[in-house]
Formats: C-alpha cells, sequence, structure tokens
C-alpha cells in the first residue's frame, strides 16, 4: 500500500473520503486520543475519525506493528511508547528541555509547587518539562498536553514573543472560555501583551482545578527568538506574584544564556518572524 493509496469499500453505508492519503487517515486515527480518551476500542478510534471500521482496522494494525500504538489485553489501544521515544528527538522539545532542566531543578527546590516548560506549536502552548512535589496544589495541564495561548501564563509569553502576524490572527479571535480564568477582550490581551513584552513576565490567576497563581518568562534562543516559557504555579495567596517574578526571570535568562542567547540584548520579549 503506497501513501497514496486510498479505500473505496464502504462500510454501513459510509465511505471514506476520496483522495485522501493513507499517512492522513492514520494520523487522524492518532489524532482522536486526548487526555479524557487515552484507551480507545476499534469502534471507538473509527467513530472519532470519521472513518469505516474496516479501513480502521488495517491501520491499526500497522500502527501496533510500528509502536505507534499498543493493544490492552481488555482489546482496547493506547498511544505506544515509541511515538515518545520519537517526539523526544524533537529539537525545540528535547533540545531546550536538556539545557533548561538543570535551571528548572534549582527554581523547583525554592519553590516546592510546579515548575513548567513550554513551547509553541501553531496556535498551542506544549507543556514539555513539569517539575511537580507530591503535594503541590493540582495544575491543569500535564506533560505532553496542549494549553491555549491567550489564558495561560506560558501560553501569554509565547505569544508576546511571536511575530505580529500571527499576534493579529489570535486577537481577531473570540476569546477563549478557559474554566477558572476570566476571559481577556482583544484591548486587554493587546495591553498585557505589551506588558509581557516590556517586562519579560506574564501572570495569569485561575480558579480550576484550584486557586493558583502562574507566573512565567521567556526563554531566548542564539537568534533572540522566544524558544520556550518557563513558569512556576503556586497557590494563589502563598506568595506575591512580585516576588515569584525575578526568581522566575533570572532561570528563564540563565536557560537563554546556555542557548547561546546575548543577556544585554533584550531585557523584555521582542517579536520575530515565526520560524
Amino acid at each position: 500500500m503506497t501513501v497514496q493509496e486510498t479505500d473505496t469499500a464502504p462500510a454501513r453505508g459510509k465511505r471514506p473520503k476520496q483522495g485522501e492519503p493513507v499517512i492522513d487517515r492514520a494520523l487522524s486515527l492518532l489524532a482522536v486520543f486526548s487526555d479524557r480518551r487515552r484507551a480507545l476500542t476499534l469502534s471507538e478510534m473509527a467513530r472519532h475519525a470519521g472513518m469505516p471500521a474496516p479501513t480502521a482496522l488495517r491501520l491499526i494494525a500497522r500502527l501496533v506493528a510500528w509502536g505507534a500504538l499498543e493493544k490492552l489485553d481488555d482489546g482496547r489501544y493506547v498511544v505506544g511508547v515509541r511515538l515518545w521515544e520519537v517526539a523526544s528527538l524533537s529539537p525545540r522539545g528535547h533540545g531546550v528541555r536538556e539545557i533548561a532542566l538543570p535551571y528548572l531543578e534549582d527554581l523547583f527546590e525554592v519553590t516546592r509547587h510546579h515548575v513548567l516548560l513550554a513551547v509553541r506549536d501553531n496556535e498551542e502552548a506544549v507543556l514539555i518539562e513539569r517539575l511537580s512535589s507530591k503535594d503541590a496544589t493540582e495544575v491543569a495541564y500535564r506533560v505532553g498536553g496542549r494549553a491555549p495561548l491567550r489564558s495561560t501564563a506560558v501560553g501569554l509569553v509565547l505569544l508576546a514573543g511571536a511575530d505580529q502576524q500571527f499576534q493579529e490572527t489570535i486577537l481577531a479571535k473570540p476569546a477563549e472560555k478557559e474554566p477558572g480564568v476570566p476571559e481577556m477582550p482583544e484591548g486587554q490581551l493587546r495591553r498585557t501583551l505589551s506588558d509581557v513584552r516590556r517586562t519579560g513576565i506574564a501572570m495569569i490567576r485561575r480558579a480550576v482545578p484550584s486557586r493558583t497563581v502562574s507566573v512565567a518568562s521567556p526563554i531566548f534562543d542564539a537568534q533572540g527568538s522566544v524558544a520556550a516559557a518557563l513558569s512556576i504555579v503556586v497557590p494563589d495567596g502563598s506568595t506575591p506574584p512580585n516576588v515569584l517574578a525575578p526568581a522566575v526571570r533570572a532561570a528563564a535568562r540563565a536557560v537563554s544564556r546556555n542557548l547561546g542567547h546575548q543577556a544585554g540584548v533584550s531585557a523584555g520579549v521582542r517579536t520575530h518572524s515565526a520560524g
């Protein structure tokens, strides 16, 4: 079966999309998994992916053989470890994480709650590391999970460092309804992004899943672009954000220096063309 081959046999009155590459359909099966759908049956995967069960079965068998999926004893499927192995090779993920980890650990020893590291992927932030104590307050996002740009501290930092055209695209969209976080209209968001660029600090308070405050700062690469965002998340009221900010900013600057960034070039966040 070649990459451009398609299935044409109907199943239960449904026909697959004509001309859709096999690789696209295989990826659509992987995309059905989420935080709430970590183990799925064949029929569930086919339904969520919008394809006939026989087609899904053939593709799933190949994904299992390659290691992208694993089959549990009860017949359900889960994401395979090999996908994590491949994803760990991403230079924007693993490379930044490897350099940042010692500084994340130092910051964690000071805060003893959560320390997060995120990068931007299109219109979302992807969490590539999180250090948390066993007694830390509950947070919304896990390693590998995606977070909105407008309503998270790491997201605001990454958005503030994105190119102007991308920012305008996000600004033109309706405000996200993130549980526990007040909506931020366009005007307020513009002012907030300006403040983030000026100070190098973003701050978000949220009430769900627990009352927390998150303080984030940008990590720059050698070209001066925002490569990642580093943040700490602590219970709201435990430590004033203005006390947390210097520690977060210092850790982010230390990581930036190790990525080859010249510390004196910019004290805040500058916008750059998307890479």
